[in-house]
């Protein structure tokens, strides 16, 4: 654990600094990322992306989590819920029926 001097500097362990490539004199960046501190050595930043390439970026990223779920469930992806319903045996209106009487 490192502690932070009275000049809010701190030393990074040499470990850490050999595995990123970081020596002296080196640019790091240090990001906030909710409760935690993130600290980036220069080589990890990443480039400003505009919007359609980041909608570009999430498409394929749907695209594989819909191919990982098909080959997950036996080649049946689950994209409505009449076939999620038959998969388990009741429905979501069942549910809410439930303990009432009629």
């Amino acid at each position: 654990m490192a502690k932070v001097t009275s000049k809010l500097q701190v030393t990074l362990p040499k470990q850490l600094a050999e595995q990123y490539g970081i020596e002296p004199g080196s640019d790091i960046e240090w990001q906030a990322a909710g409760d935690v501190i993130r600290v980036l050595p220069a080589s990890a930043r990443r480039t400003v992306v505009d919007k359609a390439d980041r909608l570009a970026l999430f498409d394929a990223a749907t695209a594989r989590q819909k191919h990982r779920q098909g080959a997950v469930r036996g080649g049946k992806a689950r994209s409505g819920t009449k076939r999620d319903s038959e998969d388990r045996g009741w429905t979501r209106e069942e549910l809410y029926d439930r303990g009432t009487t009629r």
